[in-house]
């Protein structure tokens, strides 16, 4: 998914903090927001600013970070 048309990062908007472009909606608030039980509905009642595929850009954004990341497994 390609996610940069609606992600922005720039270090003066939420100190650099993933976030929906030109708005202050952090991608983290959004992704935790779903991960307590809120729906796409609620999201979009809550900001007006955001629209359903900002939603899954979010969903996408953190999907990507995850299959990048390292882990590292200390022995038991």
């Amino acid at each position: 998914m390609n996610t940069g048309s609606r992600i922005e990062i720039n270090p003066s908007v939420m100190l650099g903090k993933p976030v929906i472009r030109g708005t202050r909606i952090p991608v983290e608030l959004i992704i935790r927001k779903l991960s307590e039980g809120a729906s796409e509905a609620d999201l979009l009642d809550a900001y007006p600013r955001l629209a359903p595929a900002d939603v899954r850009a979010a969903l996408g954004y953190a999907a990507d970070s995850l299959a990048h990341e390292t882990v590292f497994l200390q022995p038991a």
